[in-house]
């Protein structure tokens, strides 16, 4: 049997005290997996034999639940994308496409602005012309 997070033998004095401020029960570490480590567990995986495979696991120290995500990542292309900056582009993308909504509404606004001027201006020079030849 093999101890994977084991922690030091503390020294205990006369009356089992701990002599070190060391915890004997520390909690484990989370481990944390690169995208490549992912990708390489997943290749060793897939290349085990069909009845190996949760022997695999098990030594690996990963879920069979765990590989079947990082495959169907894998296959949409989204392993290692962080998905909190997916969606926080997705608001982003959203946010601007609305303002592009705006700016092109107040566009069309000031182009129809600007034609009435110029028709109204050109409706005055008319009118002064006129005025001057009579």
């Amino acid at each position: 049997m093999t101890i994977t997070n084991a922690t030091k033998v503390t020294p205990r004095d006369q009356n089992d005290d701990v002599q070190d401020n060391i915890d004997p029960a520390a909690r484990p570490t989370r481990r944390i997996l690169s995208v490549e480590e992912k990708l390489d567990l997943l290749a060793r995986y897939e290349a085990c034999e069909p009845g190996t495979k949760g022997a695999f696991a098990r030594r690996e120290g990963v879920y069979s639940s765990q590989l079947t995500e990082w495959r169907r990542a894998r296959d949409a292309g989204t392993l290692g994308v962080n998905r909190t900056k997916a969606r926080t582009d997705e608001r982003e993308n959203e946010r601007l496409k609305k303002k592009n909504q705006q700016l092109q509404a107040e566009l069309e606004r000031t182009r129809m602005a600007l034609d009435i001027v110029g028709k109204a201006h050109a409706l005055l020079e008319s009118l002064s012309r006129s005025a001057d030849s009579e």
